[in-house]
């Protein structure tokens, strides 16, 4: 493996493995793809819906007031299943965040399904 393919760990505030990054891809802890990073660091769910933002931690934050108007994205290729490290490294102290702030992956996974979790996809008529 080199590298560039090795997985980031994103942790949660409370310091939990809550997904891994393997640029431009985002996969649970079990190595389902979830979602993608564009390169201003603005993360999507794998059907093209704005999540929010990655920070240094590295976690996955959004506005707890959520503005609708960012549209939708065309995801990248599907990628394969990752194959998830055996170990990762304990996550750092991690600042709280602000109350205007959310962490998804840890109050809001549910925004981040997998390509089997049809809960948000559009409804053809």
């Amino acid at each position: 493996m080199n590298k560039q393919s090795r997985p980031i760990p994103i942790y949660t505030t409370p310091g939990d493995l809550g997904a891994f990054l393997v640029y431009p891809h985002i996969f649970n802890p079990i190595g389902d793809w979830i979602g993608w990073i564009t390169p201003d660091r603005q993360v999507y769910s794998v059907y093209g819906k704005y999540v929010g933002w990655i920070d240094d931690g590295p976690r996955i934050f959004r506005k707890r007031v959520y503005d609708y108007t960012i549209p939708d994205r065309q995801p990248p290729s599907l990628p394969n299943r990752l194959t998830v490290p055996a170990t990762v490294p304990l996550a750092r102290l991690m600042s709280e965040n602000t109350y205007s702030t959310i962490d998804v992956l840890d109050e809001y996974p549910e925004l981040l399904p997998t390509m089997d979790d049809f809960t948000f996809v559009d409804d053809m008529d």
